[in-house]
């Protein structure tokens, strides 16, 4: 090929965001299933993007009723319906050679009426999206799991000082403060003989607890030592990824109300924030990082 020839790089296609919602009415207890799933293939598509020839293009409305067709079947975890819709595509059609399948699940929970559990009524669970998303190069196949948008606190048990100082700063160092962000964290397995309902529910409840009893110095602190917790109990772990934005609450002065305010009444700023983010994996552990093309920043 001469130099200065132009040619077709890295691509792939699919249809993004199929909200799917999967009733289970088998017994009067109905149980709900909520996905919003997006497909993505990648393999032999030169044709389409050199001159528009579609043979070898598998629509991506096929790609959304394939979706709703499997959920038919049962949901089941987010990562064993996308390896399911992964094979699948890789299966069926010869020259896709692999793809990347995501998706966020939301949570609903039962109404209660008293003491009584209703069995068709439901409300919308926490804050945080469980996310999942599968990857398929070739024969190689990685599953990453995740959570967004798990809104944390701690009153208190956070410090920052000892920061270096020039002439543009103004914040003032503190011993007490408020320490509040929102976790987004994905996290690779190395196997994919996975529990991932049982997975997810551990590291879920380890970056909780650590996060609950890390005295914090910084918010980077914190999050090595929720990753360190989460490598150290979870051995089908290899590495995990975490954003997290420092969500500042700064002390309101209400001395002009001849008022004193010890550490109670904070103006919570929403923007600008501090964002955090970092890896934290084993020492010696493949790095996969094909598995995280993609997934845009650290999550």
């Amino acid at each position: 090929m001469a130099a200065g020839d132009i040619i077709l790089g890295a691509n792939q296609y699919g249809k993004a965001e199929v909200h799917v919602v999967r009733v289970t009415r088998d017994t009067e207890r109905h149980e709900i299933e909520d996905l919003s799933v997006t497909s993505q293939l990648r393999g032999d598509f030169d044709a389409a993007h050199r001159i528009g020839d579609n043979a070898n293009v598998v629509a991506t409305d096929t790609q959304k009723n394939t979706i709703f067709a499997f959920a038919k079947d049962g949901i089941g975890t987010p990562e064993e319906f996308l390896l399911r819709l992964g094979a699948h595509f890789v299966g069926e059609f010869a020259w896709v050679t692999g793809g990347r399948w995501a998706a966020e699940q939301y949570s609903w929970r039962r109404i209660h009426v008293g003491d009584v559990d209703q069995v068709h009524s439901f409300v919308r669970g926490g804050t945080e999206v469980r996310t999942a998303v599968v990857v398929r190069n070739g024969d190689d196949v990685s599953v990453i799991s995740g959570l967004k948008d798990l809104a944390v606190l701690n009153s208190t048990d956070s410090e920052f000082v000892g920061y270096p100082k020039d002439r543009y700063t103004t914040l003032p160092e503190t011993l007490d403060r408020i320490l509040a962000t929102s976790v987004s964290s994905r996290w690779r397995y190395n196997t994919l003989d996975v529990d991932y309902d049982a997975s997810f529910a551990e590291v879920r409840r380890i970056l909780l607890e650590t996060f609950a009893t890390t005295y914090s110095k910084a918010l980077q602190q914190s999050m090595f030592a929720m990753g360190t917790k989460v490598l150290e109990e979870r051995t089908e772990i290899d590495e995990i990824r975490f954003s997290m934005p420092n969500l500042h609450h700064f002390l309101v002065d209400l001395a002009p109300f001849g008022l004193e305010n010890p550490n109670e009444v904070f103006y919570a700023a929403d923007r600008p924030y501090g964002l955090i983010e970092a890896t934290i994996e084993r020492e010696g552990a493949p790095t996969a990082s094909w598995a995280w093309d993609g997934i845009a920043g650290f999550c």
